[in-house]
């Protein structure tokens, strides 16, 4: 229960803070910038890492968890645990941030700002990448060492920077997920949900090209 309440608070915040940063910045006419959200989503994951990855990896992430069961780094039998908590953390904070700011049209979902082929590719070679970094810093299904967090929060804010404007960079199908739901835009949900999510499964393979066996053993239920 306690990796389980790990995810579901570490999610919590990070879509609490990274689409709340979104929501004041164009509540605030851009006082915090397009440069300012991404370093937002940044910090969020790297200070929840520090928070929560003893406890159950802080992977704050759908796409994440299928990457390390992919990659042979956790047990089947978590999978869903797993992205439940993530799911009902990141719906919360869109809750609280609809009670926050009724009159927001969309809460700071992710929206494709051309055609949905576009913001497709771009989603699953950012969320491969993240998945590359992430399973590169880390053991097991855990971060290991004092730089984990500064890598991973380093990826996600450099691809939040050049992608964001263009694809939204969710690269995360609980952070999309939950603001579409609680503000009704749903149009473009289904990238945000697939393309992640098979960047991350293609992650292992592409890990495999250039580390041990060792480093992405085969899937286990159990």
């Amino acid at each position: 229960m306690n990796k389980f309440a790990s995810e579901l608070l570490g999610t919590f915040a990070l879509v609490f803070a990274g689409t709340g940063a979104i929501v004041i910045n164009n509540v605030s006419n851009g006082a915090i910038t397009h440069v300012g959200v991404a370093l937002t989503f940044g910090l969020i994951v790297l200070a929840m890492i520090y928070t929560f990855g003893d406890v159950s990896g802080a992977h704050l992430n759908p796409a994440v968890t299928l990457g390390f069961f992919a990659a042979g780094r956790m047990p089947g039998r978590e999978i869903f645990p797993y992205i439940g908590a993530q799911l009902i953390g990141a719906t919360l904070a869109s809750a609280v941030l609809r009670g926050l700011f009724p009159a927001h049209p969309n809460l700071g979902a992710t929206l494709p700002n051309g055609s949905a082929m576009q913001s497709f590719v771009l989603e699953f070679i950012l969320t491969a990448l993240l998945m590359l970094v992430i399973l590169s810093v880390s053991t097991g299904a855990k971060e290991k060492g004092i730089t984990a967090g500064i890598a991973v929060g380093s990826i996600i804010g450099l691809e939040a920077m050049f992608a964001g404007p263009i694809c939204g960079a969710s690269m995360n199908p609980a952070r999309s997920f939950a603001p579409a739901i609680v503000s009704g835009e749903t149009k473009a949900l289904w990238i945000y949900l697939v393309a992640p999510t098979l960047g991350a499964l293609a992650a292992p393979f592409l890990c495999r090209c250039v580390r041990e066996k060792e480093c992405c053993p085969a899937p286990k239920m159990s």
